[in-house]
């Protein structure tokens, strides 16, 4: 059971020269708005991924004046993974002082979900962020995912470079159109499996938080091209207008998942408490359902919990999060709305020597 046990940053945004002794259980981080707690975040998530939840650009990132950042940590198990994000030259990954090439080791020696502002985007944004949400537990459960995935990639890359071209090859096409095909059912097949998996989990969780709208929500997967047809016939229907736009329109890369209250998008429906509630189950799910497959902790960055969500609906999202046994960072700007909704006392579910706490002013973390 991997955890987060020592954690350096420098160079990350505002933050001056992290270095902090962190719980194996829960973490709080409070402080003033722009004083850097997120940006701690944000570098966890970096080491985890090799992608910030806030910017998609790399010179935010990096602290005015200087040339690269550098997240270290240690982990309960002994591993150590290193970053360095640079202005000039290319990421450096390393796990236990060897160079990675991506993140696949590092991702499953340190599985992360993050609860933010951003997590809306599964209820209020396009596909690809749902895809992503699924995916990521398909990587983490069925480990042959992950190759299948890369090869329907690879296909598609190849595919939509042929259609782009002002002659058409179409004996390549046929044959990249086969590669695909056998890629994309692989796919679809893993993302079909791992749902049936996650949806017993998720009522569970969901009924916890919430419940009442249980009998009325439907999460729908939607594969990328038509129920009752196969994609080698789809694919043939839609080569003009493939040709036309010059990309594959049908397959796993357009794959979605629904979330739909009497067939309406949850977005629609729900209060923002509400989609916070049932964003957090998303999540809260994705970690049971890790833990109880492969006996693997997620760890969980939960940045402003009590945004959105009253005192007895935060306390039930965090009474959630702390029965799955992960190691929480949670940030808040007053220690006070954290309190659970009825006790009056900080996480009293928690022994004293579990809990760290950390204020964040002015980039500096003093515990």
């Amino acid at each position: 059971m991997s955890r987060v046990e020592k954690l350096t940053v420098t160079g990350l945004r505002n933050l001056v020269d992290v270095a902090i002794d962190v719980s194996p259980r829960l973490n709080i981080f409070h402080g003033e708005n722009g004083s850097g707690k997120t940006s701690l975040l944000e570098g966890i998530h970096l080491l985890s991924s090799g992608r910030s939840f806030r910017s998609a650009k790399l010179d935010p990132l990096i602290t005015h004046g200087k040339d690269e950042a550098v997240i270290f940590s240690q982990l309960t198990d002994g591993l150590r993974i290193g970053l360095s994000k640079s202005r000039r030259r290319r990421h450096l990954l390393r796990l236990q002082d060897e160079t990675q090439k991506n993140w696949e080791s590092v991702a499953r020696s340190l599985p992360l979900q993050i609860i933010d502002s951003t997590a809306f985007q599964l209820l209020e944004g396009g596909p690809k962020a749902r895809r992503r949400f699924l995916d990521w537990g398909v990587f983490h459960v069925e480990h042959s995912f992950l190759s299948a995935w890369r090869d329907s990639r690879k296909c598609l890359a190849n595919r939509n470079a042929l259609l782009k071209a002002p002659r058409l090859d179409r004996s390549q096409l046929e044959a990249w159109d086969r590669e695909f095909v056998a890629a994309s059912i692989k796919v679809d097949a893993h993302r079909s499996a791992y749902l049936e998996r996650f949806l017993p989990v998720f009522n569970e969780v969901y009924t916890q938080l919430e419940g009442s709208h249980l009998e009325t929500l439907e999460i729908r997967y939607d594969r990328g091209w038509a129920e009752g047809s196969t994609l080698d016939a789809e694919l043939q229907r839609m080569m003009d207008t493939d040709r036309r736009y010059g990309s594959t329109q049908l397959g796993p890369q357009r794959a979605d998942l629904l979330l739909l209250l009497n067939r309406t998008p949850a977005a629609d429906v729900l209060s923002r408490g509400q989609q916070k509630i049932l964003v957090s189950a998303l999540k809260i799910a994705q970690g049971r359902l890790l833990s109880e497959n492969l006996g693997v902790d997620c760890l969980y960055l939960i940045d402003d919990l009590p945004s959105e969500l009253d005192p007895e609906n935060r306390a039930r999202v965090f009474a959630a999060l702390l029965s799955l046994n992960a190691q929480l960072f949670v940030t808040c700007v007053e220690l006070e709305g954290l309190l659970l909704a009825k006790e009056g006392v900080l996480f009293s579910a928690l022994a004293p020597s579990e809990i760290a706490q950390f204020h964040v002013e002015h980039g500096r973390i003093t515990a």
